[in-house]
């Protein structure tokens, strides 16, 4: 409608004026919706002595026009505001009260796991607790996390994140824990695969759903959390420093990489599977295999399992003679 009236209104400027018994404005006709848009904004006004309708300055229309529209954008934004902010407390009065929460409740799709994750982090008080595998993190959901964890940092929380080993050699992640290690995280890394964990306060843990990524669990149930809890404490014990560039942890770092690679093919895993436990890709960790193979002088997969069942068992039979050797 805008469109209209603006070209009908060039036309009437370029004329001076238009009759009010003008073919284009009369009842029924094209132009008349517009016409009367026109003369309802006041753009047109009737002028009884030509009986014809003379154009207006739009400046002196304007402000009675817009200066309303824009109080009123105010005060639908400053109402929409004060919306948010009870919705806010009121959320943060269910979440935090044991009696309206389910002990386990299903989150479906990643919009609703985020907008999820971004409340319980916002409420936390003291301490989150994370474990994130796989390996390295995407660059843009790290972007979206910094800014996330600095905040709450800056509340004086306590974080600590654990890592797979592998996510050492991502750039991106590198610097996402350089970062937060500037305002008092803690991040370490482990050899081992573990599933995502996230646990807020010691009485809100979100682990993954069966179904995939697109599935989450928020759990309430205090012995349950209290369970996730003790398992990531025993994980973080044996973990090794993000940070810690000494010597003996990278070699530790090396090593446990090494051991776990021999697990993976001990325990029969295809290599899809060994690179995903691992964190790491398919030819990162065929890369793994070739090591071994060097190291233990063989060409193919079947020497190599041969050799290192060779190894294990005469590493049993020293240390069943060492164990016969002590005495009583």
């Amino acid at each position: 409608m805008q469109t209209h009236a603006g070209d009908l209104y060039q036309k009437i400027v370029l004329e001076g004026a238009i009759s009010g018994d003008d073919p284009r404005i009369v009842e029924d006709a094209p132009e008349h919706e517009a016409f009367a848009f026109l003369v309802d904004l006041g753009l047109l006004a009737f002028d009884p002595a030509t009986d014809s309708y003379l154009p207006v300055d739009p400046a002196t229309v304007q402000s009675r026009v817009v200066s309303p529209m824009g109080q009123r954008a105010a005060e639908l934004l400053a109402e929409s505001t004060d919306w948010a902010n009870t919705f806010a407390e009121l959320g943060l009065v269910y979440r935090r009260t044991s009696r309206s929460e389910q002990p386990i409740v299903e989150l479906r799709g990643l919009p609703n796991i985020n907008r999820f994750l971004t409340a319980a982090v916002g409420d936390a008080e003291f301490e989150l607790l994370t474990a994130q595998p796989d390996g390295a993190r995407p660059a843009d959901v790290l972007a979206e996390a910094i800014e996330r964890d600095k905040r709450a940092l800056q509340r004086g929380l306590r974080m600590r994140t654990l890592y797979q080993h592998s996510a050492r050699r991502s750039v991106a992640t590198r610097q996402y824990v350089e970062e937060v290690i500037k305002h008092g995280a803690e991040v370490r890394t482990l050899d081992e695969f573990f599933n995502r964990l996230i646990v807020v306060d010691r009485r809100l843990a979100i682990v993954p759903g069966v179904e995939g990524y697109q599935v989450a669990l928020a759990i309430h149930d205090a012995g349950l959390v209290a369970y996730l809890v003790d398992i990531f404490e025993r994980y973080w014990e044996r973990a090794r420093g993000f940070t810690d560039r000494e010597l003996n942890t990278e070699r530790e770092v090396a090593d446990d990489v090494h051991n776990m690679t021999v697990r993976m093919l001990v325990e029969g895993h295809s290599d899809n599977a060994s690179a995903k436990r691992m964190g790491v890709s398919t030819r990162t960790y065929a890369g793994y295999v070739a090591s071994l193979k060097a190291e233990y002088g063989v060409e193919t997969r079947f020497q190599l399992g041969y050799a290192i069942g060779r190894q294990e068992e005469r590493e049993r039979h020293e240390q069943r003679a060492a164990a016969a050797s002590e005495p009583d």
